[in-house]
């Protein structure tokens, strides 16, 4: 048996029984009817032969549509090689007067009749649908008397649901007495891979021949053409995977196939599968994207009744056949149900194939004509916009609307690289300058903060050209003004904004302080400019405050803070007083991100996460902004803070140089201690040495990380390296005014290295001016720090005083006094005061682990040196009990070392159950335990959704348990359970 003729048995079957009855006179008619490429040709010539071997003459004739003009074309190819041929097609002159062909048809009939009376006939027929209709006719009119010869006719017929509505068929006016009729099937997916393997001739992949049958759609014809084309592709090789397109094929034969079956089927019909061809690529999109679950009338595409009511509008149809032919296309095999119930081809390569005879201007003329519908019908701006992307510009205001709203929701869904193809797209379409200079504005900001950070200045540049409303070139210089600023042009960037003040400003004095807020921002990335723009905003402030505004008044507390000229309980009623004020919206992030940072600053970590979550809930993140970073810096700050290192650590773009940015950013500095703290130096000195340094730019950025550097360097034994980034990270520092050690305390760093060299009098020296700054701003936090250093540089009963006292003010964290304790205190009250409970300047905070550890360490060394042993020993057991609950490696080692020394055994920490947790983590288990999801949590605490899952994977691991369900109890229980922890992504 051929191999196209795989399950065709009934068929032939049927076919020998009848041509044994019509060789015993009585005839009949088989159809053999069947959508294009199910075999029936085969079938035919596979019968024909079989009757030709059973002793029966067969005629042949093949329909053709370039012969339907031709009158008697099938029947003459019929009767063609019979000795009376010529005289009965017409070449005797019919008598005057008869109509042309009256008479042919009879004589047609009287020369079939003398075949048979040779001997039995098979009349084959092939594509009788194609016939002219005067042979339609003589057939229909033989088959109603051949019953009485031995005359057997077996026509095949094309039977295929198109768009267009068919003819009637052959035998729509005959008895159903006359005909047997069999409809061809598609192959089943069994004998369909047994024909791919049997074609092949060789072994191949299941896989592979699964795609094969897909994309074949149960065609015999679709599926040797393919394999005709993989076999040449290679010969000697099965290919490992089908390619998505026939770009990918030669010579070619699968594509001619699928084209023949486009042309067989009609125009409309090609014009509809074409249309689903491009629709099923956004389909195709969806899957890839996780969104293939929309709700019919709203997502991309739809379902059902409004998928068919797309295509035909798409197509140009009716409308009330396309549902139709998506169930027969579907049935046959060719389309397929997708994951969200939408109908699309059976394999790429097939959708390709549809694609591959479609010009790209009738392709982008369906895609617009999709677009139209889809709005008229009311799907989402995205699922209209992702039309529009594959249309050529439509040049109405209607598909400008929908590819910006497209980009606002995406940037909405932190989509970015979406958003960047919408705004992209929309610059095609026409709009006001105004208008273009906003899309420009973000499509830059987008750019520079997703691409690269040059990307984008281009775009803002031109955006800065453009005419507009002064709010919306303000937003377009600040946006040019921080790309500018942060790659180290920040006088060029201060010019631009000068410049728009002098020009475009006058009357909106709202937006002059706005200006010269963002210039007073963006100078923090030059020392020298930072002095000219603080210097002028702290005369204009003294002459005119309401010329600076309340954002500007808040970036004076800001530099008086670091400045060393203030105290914290003076900043933080300042700022509270501010925050009190109306602020103009464009100025709020401003100050929200000013408060914000002086608030963590003070200790007062959970103000400042409030003021960071209210400051990034107002920002458009798609809009470069300097406080935006500025934000997020702060976010880091706090959880640094707070010793949060695994949600430091979360964050892969905070483990490795960014590509593009050769600059360590903040978030990369705060990661490499927290790598150091967790003991993970290995790690920590890959991350420090992928930046080169050669010719960084001098920012604060900069300093943060040299800071990070030097404590790296001091954990793994190089003191006279750390100890020359941190005396570099101050020079720094020192050339922009930043005296207090609120930002990085490199003078208590220098310090210890100084004690560590061997240096006692240096180190002196640098740590009693660090606690004459810490007293100014006096918080536990900075004056803890620098008691427990100058402790240690000054050794005996004093330095154990001090460091006693560090202990008592750190153990308070922020709880201390009220904020009317004085501001200015000097150094030596300010000791009794803290040893009182009175040092805190600020409402009571957090406790600050990450600075008691240290001093407890501190306070047992000493107390062992003083022989004291007893106590020291509690005083390093805490210190690494605490240090064990906070994850941090480093300290609780050196206790342990520290308590070794002295004599004692291992410290016995606490490494499970609900005393281990972290704050962080004990915040998030107990929401978990309020049935909060992960999302939930991480919109709740503005982090992370992978942040949330490190802690509770932790969180699981200390308390013992498996089940969310358990947290509730675990969170009370001091004990353990072992087991390993569920899957914490819920």
């Amino acid at each position: 048996m051929s191999v196209a003729l795989f399950e065709r048995r009934e068929e032939l079957e049927l076919v020998a029984a009848e041509a044994e009855r019509a060789r015993a006179g009585s005839g009949r008619l088989v159809l053999l009817r069947g959508a294009t490429g199910t075999g029936r040709t085969a079938l035919l010539e596979a019968a024909a032969e079989q009757a030709e071997a059973a002793g029966m003459r067969v005629l042949r004739a093949r329909c053709s549509p370039d012969q339907t003009s031709v009158p008697f074309d099938t029947v003459f190819q019929l009767l063609a090689h019979g000795p009376g041929f010529d005289s009965a097609a017409g070449e005797e002159p019919d008598p005057p007067g008869t109509p042309p062909h009256r008479g042919r048809p009879a004589r047609l009939w009287r020369l079939l009749r003398s075949y048979a009376d040779d001997a039995p006939l098979l009349l084959a027929v092939d594509d009788v649908h194609l016939a002219d209709e005067s042979s339609r006719r003589w057939l229909v009119d033989a088959v109603r008397r051949i019953d009485q010869l031995p005359v057997l006719m077996v026509v095949t017929e094309r039977s295929q649901y198109d768009i267009d509505p068919p003819a009637d068929g052959l035998v729509h006016t005959l008895s159903p007495a006359l005909v047997r009729t069999r409809t061809l099937a598609p192959l089943s997916a069994g004998s369909a891979a047994e024909l791919v393997r049997s074609a092949l001739g060789r072994p191949a992949p299941a896989e592979w021949v699964d795609d094969c049958v897909r994309a074949g759609a149960g065609s015999p014809l679709l599926l040797r053409a393919l394999l005709d084309d993989v076999v040449s592709t290679a010969p000697e090789d099965t290919p490992a995977v089908l390619p998505d397109n026939c770009a990918a094929l030669y010579p070619g034969s699968y594509a001619a196939a699928v084209s023949w079956w486009l042309d067989s089927a009609g125009p409309t019909t090609t014009e509809v599968a074409r249309a689903l061809a491009a629709l099923d690529d956004d389909e195709e999109g969806d899957e890839k994207d996780g969104n293939g679950d929309g709700d019919g009338e709203s997502g991309r595409g739809g379902h059902g009744d409004a998928d068919a009511g797309l295509l035909a509008r798409t197509a140009g149809a009716d409308p009330a056949r396309v549902p139709g032919w998506l169930t027969a296309m579907t049935g046959l095999g060719l389309l397929r149900s997708g994951p969200s119930g939408r109908p699309r081809y059976a394999h790429p390569l097939l959708r390709d194939a549809v694609l591959s005879s479609w010009s790209g201007a009738l392709r982008q003329a369906a895609h617009h004509r999709a677009a139209e519908a889809m709005l008229r019908r009311g799907d989402s701006a995205e699922a209209v916009a992702g039309q529009l992307l594959r249309s050529a510009p439509v040049g109405e205001a209607w598909a400008t609307g929908v590819l910006l709203d497209a980009a606002d929701l995406a940037v909405r869904d932190d989509r970015s690289d979406d958003a960047l193809v919408f705004l992209r797209r929309a610059l095609d379409e026409p709009m006001p300058d105004a208008r273009r200079s906003v899309v420009l504005t973000e499509l830059g900001s987008l750019e520079y903060a997703t691409v690269r950070s040059t990307a984008g200045i281009p775009r803002l540049a031109e955006a800065m050209r453009l005419p507009g409303l002064p709010r919306d070139r303000v937003r377009a210089a600040v946006a040019l003004g921080t790309a500018l600023a942060r790659r180290g042009e920040a006088r060029t960037a201060i010019d631009v904004l000068r410049g728009l003040e002098d020009e475009h400003l006058t009357g909106h004095p709202d937006l002059v302080r706005t200006v010269q807020t963002a210039s007073a921002l963006l100078s923090d990335h030059d020392p020298g400019t930072r002095r000219e723009v603080y210097r002028w905003l702290r005369e204009t402030a003294e002459r005119s405050p309401q010329l600076v505004g309340t954002a500007g008044q808040a970036l004076l507390v800001r530099y008086e803070s670091t400045a060393g000229l203030t105290s914290a309980a003076s900043a933080m009623r300042r700022i509270r007083a501010l925050l009190a004020q109306p602020a103009d919206p464009l100025a709020e992030g401003f100050l929200l991100g000013t408060a914000a940072a002086v608030a963590q600053w003070a200790d007062q970590l959970d103000e400042a996460g409030r003021l960071v979550r209210r400051g990034l809930a107002g920002q458009r993140p798609s809009l470069l902004h300097p406080m935006h970073l500025a934000l997020l810096n702060v976010q880091v700050d706090i959880a640094a803070a707070r010793g949060a290192y695994a949600e430091l650590l979360a964050d892969p773009e905070a483990l490795s140089p960014v590509a593009g940015r050769p600059d360590p950013a903040n978030a990369q500095a705060h990661a490499l201690i927290a790598l150091v703290e967790t003991g993970r130096t290995e790690e920590a000195t890959r991350l420090a040495d992928g930046f080169g340094l050669q010719n960084p730019h001098d920012t604060w950025e900069l300093n943060r990380f040299l800071y990070a550097r030097g404590v790296l360097r001091a954990a793994t034994g190089d003191p006279a390296g750390a100890l020359g980034d941190f005396l570099e990270c101050g020079r720094h520092q020192s050339a922009r005014d930043v005296a207090s050690p609120v930002v990085t305390p490199w003078r208590t760093a220098s310090a210890e290295c100084h004690l560590a060299l061997g240096r006692p009098r240096q180190a002196l020296a640098l740590a009693e001016e660090e606690l004459r700054l810490a007293t100014v701003w006096n918080t536990p936090r900075v004056l803890g720090r620098a008691l427990r250093v100058l402790g240690t540089a000054t050794g005996g009963r004093r330095g154990l005083d001090l460091t006693d006292r560090a202990v008592r003010v750190l153990r308070q964290g922020a709880g201390g006094a009220s904020a009317g304790t004085p501001e200015a205190t000097p150094p030596e009250a300010s000791l009794d005061a803290a040893s009182d409970g009175g040092g805190s300047a600020t409402p009571a905070g957090e406790p600050v682990e990450t600075e008691l550890i240290p001093a407890l360490i501190a306070q047992g060394r000493l107390l062992t040196a003083t022989g004291d042993r007893a106590r020291a020993r509690e005083s390093l057991r805490e210190a690494a009990e605490r240090a064990e609950r906070l994850g941090a490696v480093r300290m609780r080692a050196t206790a342990e070392v520290a308590l070794r020394e002295g004599g004692a055994r291992r410290a016995a920490t606490a490494r499970t159950g609900s005393g281990s947790l972290t704050a962080s983590e004990r915040r998030i288990a107990e929401l978990a335990a309020q049935s909060r999801t992960n999302m939930e949590i991480a919109e709740l605490l503005h982090l992370a959704r992978r942040t949330v899952e490190t802690h509770l994977t932790s969180a699981y691991r200390k308390l013992g348990i498996r089940r969310r369900a358990e947290l509730g109890a675990a969170l009370t229980d001091a004990g353990s359970r072992s087991g390993p922890p569920e899957d914490t992504r819920a």
